[in-house]
């Protein structure tokens, strides 16, 4: 299903249909698959086949992120930097991006490196 709603969502063998992306992503999200469910955040932060909705992106990441997925954590980091669908909250974003930087996700690194140098908010 996650699978099936890439495709729709990258245009890959199917037209491209956010619509029918953010149906598969959901039915698997709400399996608890946390790629699905980091993916269907992404849908919602980006307004894709859905109106945007920060909160509605925050849930999902959350869900992802809580099981581990390293994307999701990353993403959820970046909504508490932003204050997107949640209030600005500096401790929650080195949490969840410390978490992803432990699983290897470059992006959580590299944002880290320039949180600790000052060049985003604290």
């Amino acid at each position: 299903q996650d699978w099936l709603g890439a495709l729709y969502r990258d245009g890959k063998g199917v037209e491209q249909n956010y619509e029918e992306a953010v149906k598969w992503f959901r039915k698997a999200a709400e399996q608890g698959y946390a790629n699905a469910q980091n993916n269907l955040g992404n849908m919602y932060y980006n307004g894709e086949g859905v109106e945007q909705d920060y909160k509605e992106a925050v849930k999902w990441y959350r869900k992802a992120a809580e099981q581990g997925n390293a994307w999701a954590q990353y993403n959820l980091g970046n909504m508490y930097n932003k204050g997107y669908g949640v209030e600005r909250n500096y401790e929650e974003v080195k949490k969840w991006w410390n978490k992803a930087a432990e699983l290897g996700n470059e992006e959580a690194k590299e944002a880290l490196k320039w949180y600790w140098m000052g060049v985003l908010n604290k």
